[in-house]
């Protein structure tokens, strides 16, 4: 497989696009929790940045965990298989819980996530926020609660996205042609 450079990317959603949208989750979020406190669960390592990103947004007290789960290799789809490569987390019992990711698309992922937290805890509230929604891809009966965008069925990269570790630091969500 050849390597991708960014010189063969096409600009899907500007940096001003993904900002707008995130502002707008922002205030839905605000409306939904009215100031109650809410903890961000990122999902490592492609969320990080509209984590960062929609905390700013937030008015009400948050706290942010990190974990890191993978449903990748090196390839252009997801295997389909979920690793929790670490999945620790706080005592979450009567927290509002928002899960924060970058896509959902097959969505082992994010049903692996949301039963693990179900199962370990007895959550306040539990919401799923992710920024792109790739539903034609759904293997798995999920849906986000919150979304900036729905996509086709295409490879992205930038905006914590990411082509074999490399294009997350880009500003922009571009895409390739496979």
């Amino acid at each position: 497989m050849k390597m991708i450079t960014e010189g063969d990317l096409k600009i899907l959603y500007t940096a001003d696009e993904i900002q707008k949208a995130i502002s707008s989750l922002g205030e839905c979020l605000n409306k939904r929790y009215n100031r109650e406190e809410l903890y961000l669960i990122c999902v490592l390592k492609g969320s990080v940045m509209f984590m960062a990103d929609l905390s700013k947004h937030l008015k009400m007290p948050i706290r942010m965990e990190f974990i890191r789960l993978s449903s990748y290799g090196s390839g252009f789809s997801s295997t389909g298989k979920v690793n929790a490569v670490d999945i620790s987390l706080p005592d979450l019992n009567d927290k509002n819980v928002l899960i924060v990711e970058d896509i959902i698309d097959t969505g082992h992922t994010a049903r692996f996530l949301v039963d693990f937290i179900k199962h370990n805890f007895k959550t306040r509230s539990l919401k799923f926020c992710s920024l792109l929604d790739k539903k034609i891809k759904r293997e798995v009966n999920i849906e986000p609660d919150y979304y900036a965008f729905e996509i086709d069925d295409k490879f992205l990269v930038g905006y914590g996205l990411d082509y074999d570790g490399y294009y997350r630091n880009l500003p922009y969500i571009g895409y390739v042609e496979t």
